[in-house]
Order: C-alpha cells, then sequence, then structure tokens
C-alpha cells in the first residue's frame, strides 16, 4: 500500500509539472551556470564547477535535455596510517540527461541530471609513493537538484556524486567524487 501511495503522489507531482505554464516562448534553451560545494567526504574537501546544458519544454512544465559541464574537487591533505599523504585534485565531465519539473511559470522547480561522469587528472590519488592507488576513470553520475526559476535564471541545491565503487580507495580512505552545495544558472532563449 505504501508503494501505492507513493506512485500516486509521484505522478500527481509529474501531471502537476505538466499542466502549469512556462512561458510560451522559450521551449528550447541552453542553460550556463556555475556551482560550488562541499564534500561528503574521503579524499576531497570542496569543488567548483562550470554548467551547460541544453533543454526542451517538453510540456510547459516538463523539460527534458543533455548536460554537461566541468566539476573541479579539491583534494585534501590525509593522514593514512599515521603518514601524511596528499590527496591529488581531480576533475569530473559529465555527460548527462536532464530531467526537470516545473509545477508553476515562476517559482520552485525539481530535477536531476542522469548520465556517466568521466574523471580526468592526475593517474594517482595520492602523491605518495608507498599509500596510493591509481584513480578511477569514472562512473555513474547523479545530480539531483531543488530550486527557484523564473524567466531567465535558476538557483539551486544539489548533491552531486559520480559512483566508483571501491575503486581508487587508499587503505582505509575512500575515493570521493560528491558533494553537497549551490548553484545559479543562466537562461539563453533558442526559440520554439
Amino acid at each position: 500500500m505504501k508503494s501505492l501511495k507513493q506512485a500516486v503522489l509521484a505522478i500527481g507531482v509529474l501531471a502537476g509539472g505538466m499542466t502549469f505554464a512556462q512561458s510560451s516562448d522559450m521551449n528550447n534553451m541552453l542553460k550556463v551556470g556555475v556551482n560550488g560545494g562541499v564534500s561528503t567526504g574521503g579524499n576531497t574537501s570542496a569543488n567548483v564547477g562550470l554548467d551547460v546544458s541544453y533543454q526542451n519544454l517538453v510540456t510547459p512544465g516538463f523539460g527534458l535535455g543533455i548536460a554537461t559541464g566541468y566539476n573541479h574537487f579539491f583534494g585534501k591533505s590525509a593522514t593514512i596510517n599515521n603518514v601524511k599523504v596528499d590527496n591529488n585534485d581531480f576533475g569530473v565531465v559529465p555527460v548527462a540527461a536532464l530531467f526537470r519539473i516545473y509545477p508553476q511559470q515562476y517559482g520552485f522547480y525539481l530535477g536531476a541530471d542522469l548520465g556517466y561522469g568521466f574523471i580526468v587528472g592526475d593517474d594517482n590519488v595520492t602523491d605518495n609513493a608507498v599509500y596510493n592507488a591509481k584513480r578511477p576513470d569514472g562512473g555513474f553520475y547523479l545530480k539531483p537538484e531543488i530550486g527557484y526559476h523564473n524567466k531567465d535564471w535558476n538557483f539551486f541545491a544539489h548533491y552531486t556524486k559520480v559512483f566508483t565503487g571501491d575503486k581508487g580507495q587508499v587503505a582505509d580512505q575512500k575515493f570521493n567524487a560528491g558533494s553537497i552545495g549551490v548553484g545559479v544558472s543562466y537562461n539563453i532563449p533558442l526559440g520554439k
């Protein structure tokens, strides 16, 4: 019964999002923005990034598109088995599908980017010869967000994560390509 209630709620939110109108002259748009956040643990401390995406409003309240960009993760110093190591910085280049639900023409929205995150940068996790591992090449990319939008701007909070399993783990330190943060993007209309 709980699953049925959740399914009905999800369908209701999606249907509600599809019935309200965004601006009718902005069915296609390019979104360019910046984001930043604090790490969710492991070998990184924070990240900053650039977001670029294309969105098509399938209905006035539901958008689909593609997203990419670059997120730079800052490595932090750590002590592993009483040895100080410096974790290397790295970047994430996502290639993702974009989903957005707009319950009203202006105001609250929610969405997610789902795809693959390519991890780029130094081949090693740390600068230490003894406590080290090869950096993962990438993994499943997830970026849910919730925010406020108007015709020109989107202001949002997000969780960003590239799932790498146990790849890149150094002793008991897990490899982390994840953060919680905020961002802003600008909508460039491309017409209907």
